[in-house]
């Protein structure tokens, strides 16, 4: 996808007009609509207003990437001392059969919570303590 459909998809997932957002980061609406278009591309500066607005990264911007995460969602702590990027990190440099065997183990997790979760709807999912 190109970065005009993207900026224009994520604009009208959040019901916003292009004047709209023209007017919140002090653009014209005239260079909203080149960037949705394609026959503009914004700056540095203003891809990076952008994606702090709408809280994804400049690569999913650009395209380069289908995660929407933004730099600080991907540096918070997921547990103390441990941060997406560094689960990223681990995951990289696990053989191809210690790889498979942690996301075995995901999948495992995944579906013991889903049977509880139909067997007490109530109850309080244990991985979200």
């Amino acid at each position: 996808m190109r970065m005009g459909e993207i900026l224009a998809e994520l604009r009208k997932d959040r019901n916003l007009k292009q004047k709209d957002l023209a007017d919140m980061l002090n653009l014209s609406t005239g260079t909203i609509s080149n960037y949705e278009t394609g026959s503009h591309e914004p700056n540095y500066a203003t891809l990076s207003i952008l994606a702090d607005f709408f809280h994804v990264s400049t690569d999913y911007l650009l395209g380069r990437t289908t995660l929407p995460y933004d730099i600080s969602k991907l540096n918070a702590p997921l547990l103390e001392g441990i941060t997406i990027n560094d689960l990223a990190h681990t995951l990289l440099n696990m053989s191809p059969e210690d790889l498979s065997a942690a996301l075995d183990y995901i999948d495992l997790l995944q579906y013991r919570n889903q049977r509880i979760a139909e067997r007490n709807p109530y109850r309080e999912n244990p991985d979200s303590r």
